[in-house]
């Protein structure tokens, strides 16, 4: 199985910034721990992050016209709230798109309850941390057996 992980806007500063809502490991370390988990099932996964909404509908359609992937874990960080172009991306692709977040978005803000993507996911993994990633990864693997 062939899986990308895709992390929208702030991520890059995951273990940097808010940490009693992030934590302290970094994107890096996480996709260390995703990518150790992939080769223990015998995955193949790639990763992208971007700040750009444009460039991740860009990746959503890419991964979906070249037929790269099996299926993709997405933490769309803020753009999950508001983000029709992102939304539209994955409604357009026959992929799998598991949401993804860190934090218990409903134990947020109330502007985070509501999710624009989840309506065109096929699940969502939130408020485990870093593990959320691997809780999503696990789902995703399931519905594509």
């Amino acid at each position: 199985m062939k899986i990308l992980v895709l992390n929208g806007v702030n991520l890059n500063l995951t273990g940097l910034r808010e940490k009693g809502v992030y934590g302290t490991e970094t994107l890096a370390e996480i996709n260390a721990k995703i990518a150790a988990n992939c080769a223990a099932h015998g995955d193949e996964v790639d990763f992208y992050q971007s700040n750009s909404e444009g460039l991740l509908v860009d990746k959503l359609h890419e991964a979906f016209l070249n037929k790269l992937y099996d299926g993709i874990l997405f933490n769309a960080g803020a753009y999950t709230h508001y983000s029709y172009a992102l939304r539209d991306a994955i409604a357009a692709i026959d992929l799998p798109v598991v949401e993804v977040h860190m934090s218990n978005v409903q134990a947020r803000e109330e502007f985070r309850h509501k999710s624009v993507i989840s309506e065109v996911c096929r699940g969502t993994v939130c408020g485990f941390g870093a593990g959320s990633y691997l809780a999503a990864l696990e789902g995703l693997r399931y519905i594509l057996k």
